[in-house]
């Protein structure tokens, strides 16, 4: 590949990750008022961690709450569809999923995510869990854009085949 043909592609990417970026900062600011900004200085100290296992620690976050969002979803649709059908709501696999991260949104002191994986796992509307989601992924976006960018792009991928 020429040196052009590269730099054309790295530019498209970061205008993709910009655009993710843009969106990603409307759906948390619609739902925090605040402008909550992470930093990783809380969990470097309580944890004894260097900064940099810290911010690899937040990869894997990144990726596991991109990943975790489509199960979310699925499970949402299951419970709307069952509330469609008037059927009792059983919440017990959404609200594990949700507890597995907490513990992980905990252990990195990141706040916004606290909230919202406390309300996957405490309330009942499906309309404002569907909202909580949206918003997770976008607040797991924002702590590391181009590393999110390749997640849901290998999702993509991966959901090709």
């Amino acid at each position: 590949m020429n040196k052009k043909r590269i730099i054309e592609r790295r530019q498209s990417k970061n205008s993709k990750i910009r655009l993710l970026v843009e969106k990603a900062q409307k759906v948390c600011s619609s739902f925090f008022e605040d402008k909550y900004q992470y930093s990783n200085a809380q969990a470097v100290s309580e944890l004894g961690l260097d900064e940099e296992l810290i911010e690899q620690l937040l990869e894997d976050y990144v990726a596991q709450i991109i990943k975790a969002v489509t199960q979310f979803e699925e499970m949402l649709y299951l419970l709307q569809s069952q509330k469609d059908a008037n059927k009792e709501l059983v919440y017990t696999e959404l609200r594990e999923l949700a507890h597995k991260n907490l513990g992980v949104a905990r252990n990195l002191r990141i706040e916004d995510a606290i909230v919202l994986l406390d309300d996957l796992m405490k309330k009942d509307d499906l309309e404002h869990l569907f909202l909580c989601i949206e918003a997770l992924r976008a607040c797991a976006i924002l702590l590391k854009p181009e590393y999110a960018y390749n997640t849901i792009k290998l999702i993509e991928v991966k959901s090709t085949f």
